[in-house]
C-alpha cells in the first residue's frame, strides 16, 4: 500500500462513527466467538454489521480461500456496469450512518464529486470491486482474515454436559499445505458458489473454461491475438454476453459464435415493481409461503436473473451483427454469429480442435434430427453455479440432523439462516448459519447482493442476540 492510500484511509478513519475507531480489547480465548468461512460480499456485510453493533473482536475470524480479496475476478471486462444500484451495498439499507457506505468509500477516495457527474446508480463493476475491497481492508489491518486457507472440515464437540458447545473448523494453508485447527460457538458458512459445468463438457480440458475463469484464462488458452480462432460461447445469460461481446475486441481476427438455447437472447426485466423481488422485507413472505406456491413464484421470476441480458448489452449486440449485414450480406464473412435453439450434447478432440456437437432445442426440450457439428480452437462456458458446497463442508455434522433429514446431503435452515439441528443435542447459542444457499427457502435474493447489508445486520441479530441486548444501545440495536 502506498503511503498516500495509507493516508487517505487514515483520514477516513477519522471520520467513522465512535463504534467503528478502534477494535474492542477483549482476550483471544481457545473456543471463538465466531469463525465465517469465505471472506466475500456476505461475510463482510457481517463484519461490517458487527463492527457498526461494536462487537467485533479479535475472537471473529474470516477464513478465506484466495491469497487475497477479489470479487468476480474472472468477469471484470473492460466497461463491464453493476446490475445493481450502488445504494445497495455493505450497510446503506441497513444503517445509513455506517462508515462502510459506497457515498463514504468515494468520499474517503476523493472522488464524491466525480461520481455525482456521472448521474448514474451503476458503478462499473471495477470500481464495486475495488469497493469491497475498501471494506475488506478495514477487516485485514484489524487481523482477523487469514487467506490461503481452504477449510476442509466442520466437526461438533461435545460439553462435559454430552451437548454440542462448539464447532472444530479444520483449515489446509493453500500454498504449504499446513492445516490448522480452530474451536468456534458459532461458524458461518458463506463459500458462494462453484463453476457449474454441464456433464457434456469434461471438467480440466485446456480448450474449455468457465466464465468465472474468463479473464485470468483466456490469453492462455488463445495465446496469440492475431491468430483467425474459432471461439465458442455457451450460454445465453449476462456473462455469456458479456463474453461474447469482449472477444472481438482481443482477437480482432477471430470468428466467435454463440450457442443458446433459446430461439433469441431475452432481456433482463429490472423494472421497478418487478425489483422488489429483491426487496429485503420480501424474505418474510417468501419462506413463510408453501413450498409448492414458493417454488412457482421463483420460477416465474428467474427472468430478473438467470438467462438474461440487460438490456443496453442486447441493443449493443444487435447494433454490433446488424453492420456486419451491412458490409457484407454473406453469412461466412461474419466474425460474430448466434446459433440459436441449440444445446451442445458431447465434445470431442479432433485435430487439435475441438468439436462440438449439437442437436436441436424446441421448448425447452432437446429433439432429435437437424444435429450439428463446430470445431473451435476454445469454448467459454457461462453456465452458472453451483452452491453445494457447504454439504461436504459440514458432512461431520450429519448426525446433528433430526433423524428424518440424515439420510440425504441438504440442509434445512430456519428463517435467521441457521441450520435446524436437533435442539436437543446443541447447547443454546451454538450452531452454524448458511448464507448464499438457500434460494430454494428464502427466494432469488438469496445469492445476490441486493440484501446483504440486512442480511447481514440479520445473522448478528440471530447470532449475538443477547449481547447486543447487553449493550443497552436502543440506536445500536436498531441498526441490526
Amino acid at each position: 500500500m502506498s503511503s498516500g492510500e495509507m493516508s487517505t484511509n487514515i483520514s477516513a478513519d477519522s471520520r467513522m462513527s465512535a463504534s467503528t475507531q478502534k477494535l474492542p480489547v477483549m482476550p483471544s480465548s481457545d473456543i471463538q466467538d465466531l469463525i465465517c468461512i469465505g471472506f466475500g460480499p456476505a461475510s463482510i456485510a457481517i463484519g461490517v454489521a458487527l463492527t457498526d453493533a461494536q462487537l467485533l473482536s479479535p475472537n471473529v475470524t474470516f477464513l478465506e480461500r484466495q491469497p487475497k480479496f477479489s470479487w468476480h475476478s474472472g468477469m471484470q471486462l473492460p466497461g463491464a456496469k453493476m446490475q445493481i444500484s450502488f445504494l445497495k451495498d455493505m450497510a446503506t439499507p441497513r444503517n445509513p450512518h455506517s462508515h462502510f457506505t459506497f457515498i463514504n468509500y468515494l468520499f474517503a477516495k476523493g472522488r464524491l464529486n466525480n461520481f455525482i457527474n456521472l448521474s448514474t446508480f451503476l458503478p462499473s463493476r471495477a470500481e464495486y470491486e475495488d469497493y469491497l475491497r475498501w471494506v475488506a481492508r478495514y477487516f485485514e489491518h484489524r487481523g482477523v482474515v487469514r487467506y490461503g486457507q481452504e477449510v476442509v472440515a466442520v466437526e461438533p464437540q461435545k460439553s462435559s454436559s454430552g451437548k454440542v458447545s462448539h464447532f472444530n473448523v479444520t483449515s489446509r494453508h493453500v500454498a504449504t499445505g499446513e492445516v490448522t485447527t480452530r474451536s468456534s460457538k458459532r461458524v458461518v458458512v458463506a463459500v458462494g458458489g462453484k463453476a457449474r459445468l454441464p456433464p457434456q463438457f469434461p471438467e480440466s480440458h485446456p480448450q474449455i473454461v468457465h466464465s468465472s475463469q474468463y479473464s485470468s484464462r483466456v490469453h492462455r488458452t488463445l495465446p496469440d491475438s492475431q491468430r483467425p480462432y474459432h471461439i465458442a460461447v455457451v450460454g445465453n445469460g449476462q456473462s455469456g454476453a458479456e463474453i461474447f461481446n469482449d472477444l472481438p475486441s482481443r482477437f480482432p481476427n477471430a470468428k466467435v459464435t454463440m450457442i443458446i438455447k433459446g430461439a433469441h437472447l431475452r432481456p433482463s426485466d429490472d423494472s421497478p415493481f418487478v425489483n422488489e423481488v429483491f426487496d429485503p422485507d420480501r424474505v418474510d413472505g417468501t419462506f413463510a409461503q408453501d413450498p409448492e406456491v414458493r417454488a412457482q413464484a421463483i420460477t416465474l421470476d428467474k427472468a430478473t436473473n438467470y438467462g438474461v441480458v440487460r438490456l443496453e448489452l442486447l441493443e449493443h449486440l444487435y447494433d454490433t451483427l446488424y453492420s456486419q449485414k451491412v458490409k457484407n450480406p454473406d453469412p461466412s464473412s461474419w466474425s460474430l454469429n448466434i446459433i440459436p435453439q441449440r444445446q451442445v450434447v458431447s465434445t470431442a478432440n479432433v485435430d487439435g480442435k475441438l468439436l462440438l456437437k449439437m442437436k436441436k432445442v424446441e421448448g425447452g426440450k432437446v429433439v432429435n434430427g437437424d444435429d450439428s457439428e463446430l470445431a473451435v480452437d476454445a469454448v467459454f462456458v457461462a453456465t452458472g453455479y453451483l452452491r453445494n458446497a457447504h454439504e461436504d463442508i459440514l458432512k461431520q455434522t450429519r448426525d446433528l440432523l433430526p433423524e428424518a433429514q440424515r439420510e440425504g446431503t441438504k440442509f434445512t435452515v430456519s428463517r435467521d439462516y441457521k441450520v435446524l439441528y436437533d435442539e436437543s443435542k446443541i447447547q443454546e447459542g451454538a450452531g452454524v448459519w448458511l448464507q448464499g444457499c438457500n434460494e430454494k427457502t428464502h427466494g432469488l435474493s438469496d445469492s445476490l447482493l441486493s440484501i446483504l447489508a440486512v442480511r447481514g445486520g440479520e445473522l448478528v441479530e440471530s447470532m449475538f442476540g443477547k449481547e447486543l441486548a447487553s449493550t443497552g444501545v436502543e440506536r445500536v440495536r436498531a441498526m441490526i
